[in-house]
């Protein structure tokens, strides 16, 4: 059997991949994360994706490993995870009532291939009160999240709708995923 190591502390991601049934090691990537402000939101996150695997990558040559990456952009704007509390708030005014997109980049790398892809999710909040946003940043949900918000727990009822897979917004476009696993090697209960 293939070494498989998810290159993300993503407790989502785990999780996800996990229900899937694939056994798999995780080590966090430490790559360097910044960059010149040139790339759109869909090329940022393929990048960031390909950097996080590639830095794990190269000090286990024997493996596939697997980065991602996931931002939300609203109107050209990227937002990543909150700085704090305060700047969750202003990121979820933002959204409020409003559309946004959420790219989700996933590479997945060995010796003989690498294999990149974006998926993109347009997400539609409902207009959200200042009492609303109040409580739910409270609550802490927003800390660790990409626009400060997870579809996955309390932040559902900030979502009116998505067009798109629910699961690139969680983090992980999972079926895509799978599929790009398999053709690595990589099994799990369903192959």
């Amino acid at each position: 059997m293939k070494r498989f190591i998810v290159a993300s502390a993503s407790p989502r991601r785990k999780e996800l991949l996990e229900k899937v049934g694939f056994s798999f090691e995780i080590i966090p990537s430490d790559a360097d994360e910044s960059t010149d402000g040139s790339l759109s939101p869909d090329g940022l996150v393929a990048e960031l994706a390909k950097r996080k695997a590639e830095s794990i990558f190269k000090e286990n040559t024997d493996a596939v490993v697997l980065g991602c990456d996931t931002v939300v952009e609203y109107g050209g704007t990227v937002l990543g995870k909150p700085s704090d509390r305060n700047d969750a708030v202003n990121m979820l005014r933002m959204l409020s009532g409003k559309t946004h997109n959420v790219h989700t980049g996933v590479c997945i790398t060995d010796k003989e291939k690498t294999v990149s892809f974006v998926n993109t999710v347009k997400v539609e909040f409902y207009e959200l009160s200042e009492e609303l946003i109040e409580r739910y940043v409270a609550s802490g949900e927003s800390d660790d999240k990409a626009g400060a918000y997870g579809i996955q727990g309390l932040g559902c009822v900030l979502v009116r709708k998505i067009e798109g897979d629910y699961f690139s917004v969680v983090g992980l476009p999972v079926a895509e995923t799978v599929r790009t696993l398999w053709s690595f090697g990589i099994e799990n209960n369903m192959k």
